[in-house]
């Protein structure tokens, strides 16, 4: 069962329910979930749940009916998050685990990872031991191996993920990597799972090959009891009757598991095919299915890999489903970062004088909320404003280190006042991220939709919810500033027959009911925010350049500068005029270009454009 803590409860009450449950010969786990006080109890007590609600302290009590306790939702309603050094896995990143089968020498280790680092993975994967079928096969160069996935750590930045095959291997596993990981044969291997449970080191643990999703998470389970709570669950494909693949990958087992557990998923799609064209598909759609992570294999020279050289992508086949992934990704709420290492460094190694915070508009749970927690995960404090010009001033001023604005909507267009804002203010875009908006219609629990005379919004909202409000034209609409305002505003008023449009994440946030979800129109609705600092750190290598100009008052101004973007094949992926502060009728233009403008080979732009045009500034580089 769990019991859920009142808030205001003395450390000298919490004690005191924790040794009454040790004597009773019960295990107690406590964590924070939804902004709630919980203790999970594992073991037979005899004390009922109408005592436990009765007792000092405690605000409920509740049956986990599953026979899995600690992996349970009911135990832990939101999703865990598993970190792994500077990466999380579980959150809104797409995480991407990448390498080959087996490590086989120290080069081809090393080459394998600057690869795939720079397609996109974050971690890399590696086997120094290997459990074959066959015993004449290569079993694994052993603790060499672990050593060499030490130093590929130590020189690429990647945290190490290899397979642990016996308890007498655990010390060796702490000395070296980053996350064990039990291989399918053995996720019955009891001992196994109670001593990675007793490690300290994240678990990736694989399916076995004819479990069942209880079987597996009852394995997860034997772990969690040990006290280690940072259990990634990996589909890796079942054996079926079907000779065409090596396994048949169950991609119906993450939104089943999403259902059941808070654990996250990573899909292994190599194992699971074992044949390398249909390794990308997969894992294209493990992504649009929920996956939280994938494991991809990849090799230089798969033709010689001691280990499933079939299923191994080559590096440019590993990084095309990169690229693909970033493109699908946000569809369902997610993204890839390829810039995802480089991040966390920048931010773990700001002075502890430095804010590490980011302001956004709106309240907690806007889209821009999401937006700032998508950038830059849980390492920065994201800070609400009440304008855009007060995220400005924050930055300028340092009192953020960070802004988050959009820039444009896909169906609304630019947000106008940002671009003057940029010209105003001397800061830098120093990078970007697209986010899909999800409308949903939110309102107090047990209410209906039938119940609701009036909805609050933001006038875009009700633009782009305009289709589905026209069903019920006698329903008042009723503006206001930020989708999140519009939440909080029902919220606070208690009135049942108010509902509001806005996120699933304020939705949470403000513990209110969703009685419709994606009610917007059209469900290519993006919002593009810019990341805004005093100066550019850590971003040595970009691929994107803003730039805003003026050109002269005469015939073939502007042309004059699009033929230089064209002399060098520069591609403009945004164009826009606006008018310059102060003087009626000037215009500045902002640009956006898929080049570093301040790269080598482009070192004649910037004179050219100099020449060309009368006012030129760099806004970002990133």
């Amino acid at each position: 069962m769990i019991l859920v803590l009142e808030n205001e409860i003395s450390q000298t009450q919490k004690n005191k329910i924790k040794n009454m449950l040790s004597d009773e010969g019960c295990i107690t786990r406590e964590i924070m979930d939804a902004g709630r006080n919980v203790i999970g109890i594992i073991g037979k007590t005899g004390t009922s749940l109408d005592e436990f609600k009765q007792m000092d302290g405690i605000a409920d009590a509740i049956t986990i009916k599953a026979p899995y306790k600690l992996v349970s939702r009911e135990f832990k309603s939101e999703d865990t998050r598993v970190k792994i050094g500077n990466v999380v896995v579980g959150a809104d990143r797409i995480v991407i685990v990448a390498g080959p089968c087996a490590v086989e020498s120290h080069d081809q280790a090393m080459t394998i990872a600057k690869e795939v680092k720079k397609y996109g993975a974050v971690l890399f994967r590696g086997g120094a031991y290997k459990p074959r079928s066959s015993p004449y096969s290569f079993q694994g160069l052993e603790e060499e191996g672990l050593k060499i996935l030490a130093d590929v750590r130590e020189k690429t930045g990647l945290g190490v993920v290899t397979e642990i095959t016996s308890v007498f291997q655990a010390d060796l596993m702490k000395k070296y990597v980053d996350v064990v990981q039990i291989g399918a044969r053995n996720m019955q291997n009891f001992e196994l799972l109670k001593c990675v449970g007793r490690m300290g080191l994240p678990v990736v643990l694989k399916r076995g090959l004819a479990a069942t999703i209880l079987e597996w998470l009852m394995s997860a389970e034997y772990i969690m009891a040990e006290g280690n709570n940072d259990v990634i669950l990996c589909e890796r494909g079942i054996r079926t009757f079907e000779p065409y693949t090596r396994n048949t990958l169950d991609l119906s087992a993450i939104p089943v598991l999403k259902k059941l557990t808070h654990l996250p998923i990573i899909i292994d799609p190599s194992h699971a095919t074992g044949i390398r064209e249909k390794v990308s598909p997969m894992a294209r759609a493990a992504v649009a299915a929920g996956a939280d992570a994938l494991m991809i294999e990849v090799h230089n020279n798969p033709d010689q890999a001691l280990s499933d050289g079939p299923q191994s992508l080559y590096p440019e086949q590993f990084g095309q489903l990169t690229r693909d992934i970033y493109v699908i990704a946000p569809v369902v709420g997610k993204h890839l970062d390829f810039d995802y290492l480089k991040k966390s460094e920048m931010i773990n190694n700001m002075e502890a004088k430095d804010s590490k915070t980011a302001a956004f508009i709106g309240e907690y749970g806007a889209y821009s909320h999401k937006a700032s927690l998508g950038y830059f995960g849980e390492e920065i404090t994201p800070v609400p404003m009440k304008t855009f010009k007060d995220i400005f001033h924050a930055v300028q001023t340092g009192d953020c280190q960070y802004g988050v604005i959009p820039l444009e909507n896909s169906l609304s267009g630019s947000i106008h006042e940002n671009f003057d804002l940029l010209q105003e203010y001397d800061l830098k875009i120093i990078g970007e991220i697209t986010i899909r908006i999800q409308h949903a219609l939110i309102a107090h629990e047990n209410v209906s939709k039938n119940d609701i005379t009036k909805i609050l919004a933001p006038p875009p909202a009700f633009s782009q919810c305009k289709n589905y409000l026209d069903q019920y034209p006698d329903i008042e609409q009723i503006p206001v500033k930020a989708t999140s305002s519009a939440v909080r505003h029902v919220k606070d008023s208690h009135d049942q027959h108010a509902a509001a449009i806005g996120s699933t994440m304020a939705a949470k946030i403000f513990n209110m009911n969703i009685l419709e979800q994606s009610i917007e129109d059209n469900p290519r609705n993006y919002t593009r925010f810019a990341i805004i600092a005093k100066e550019v750190k850590g971003h040595k290598k970009v691929n994107k350049t803003s730039l805003i100009f003026s050109t002269g008052n005469k015939p073939g101004a502007l042309f004059e500068v699009m033929k230089i973007f064209s002399e060098y094949q520069i591609n403009l992926v945004k164009l826009e005029s606006r008018p310059m502060l102060g003087k009626p009728w000037e215009y500045m233009f902002y640009v956006d270009l898929e080049a570093d403008i301040e790269s080598p080979e482009l070192a004649g732009v910037m004179k050219k454009l100099q020449e060309k045009s009368e006012n030129l500034r760099i806004l970002g580089r990133y």
